[in-house]
């Protein structure tokens, strides 16, 4: 149990994760209340305890997610200070980025979002709002303050946060998403992909770029 989680949290915590588990190797519609009991331990109703149906569980299992990834990022972001700026901390930003979004399971759990998008929409707009949209708007700071200090020239740092993850996420995303992954890019490859974005990014965006402008 984490340091001051009670044992409700903690009961539906491992609910989550056992949701999670269970919605991606089975889809929305293939999982059961009763299985997703068995994997948390708990009785079914101890599940409609703490959520209403299994929509409700669905949904928080999607917004668990998205938080994570977020968490994850803004961790790195971070690193966007004037001096691990210089010293690659925008590469490593792509590259957590890169590799945190390609999961394997983040990326089932995207494919039910879309297939479930008509019946469900709230789901896509959480997912989207509380995980891709706060990353944007997080870098979109970052390259502010950046451009503040002359290390990149952003007149518009929220789109240039659109144009960084667009390069990122372009193809590998779409790739998996209607290859269904078959042929997963390893983490080098991901890497080496998240570079040369950066690369291309500093072209239009560094310090030199435009210079005339």
């Amino acid at each position: 149990m984490a340091e001051g989680e009670t044992r409700s949290a903690r009961k539906e915590r491992d609910i989550v994760e056992a949701a999670t588990v269970a919605f991606v190797s089975r889809g929305y519609d293939g999982t059961s209340m009763e299985e997703i009991a068995t994997k948390a331990g708990v009785s079914k109703q101890t599940i409609y305890k703490h959520f209403t149906d299994k929509e409700t569980l669905f949904g928080e299992v999607i917004r668990a997610s998205a938080a994570q990834a977020t968490s994850a990022f803004d961790t790195v972001a971070a690193m966007l200070t004037q001096a691990e700026f210089l010293t690659g901390g925008l590469q490593q930003v792509a590259r957590l980025f890169m590799t945190t979004l390609m999961d394997e399971e983040r990326l089932r759990l995207r494919r039910l979002i879309i297939a479930n998008a008509d019946r469900m929409p709230q789901l896509g707009r959480d997912w989207y709002e509380k995980g891709f949209e706060r990353m944007l708007a997080s870098m979109a700071s970052c390259f502010q303050q950046l451009t503040d200090r002359n290390l990149l020239r952003t007149p518009d740092p929220y789109l240039a946060a659109s144009h960084f993850f667009g390069m990122l996420l372009w193809i590998p995303m779409n790739e998996a998403m209607f290859t269904g992954n078959k042929t997963p890019r390893s983490k080098a490859e991901l890497e080496r992909h998240a570079d040369a974005t950066v690369e291309a990014f500093l072209v239009a965006y560094g310090p030199q770029a435009h210079g005339s402008r």
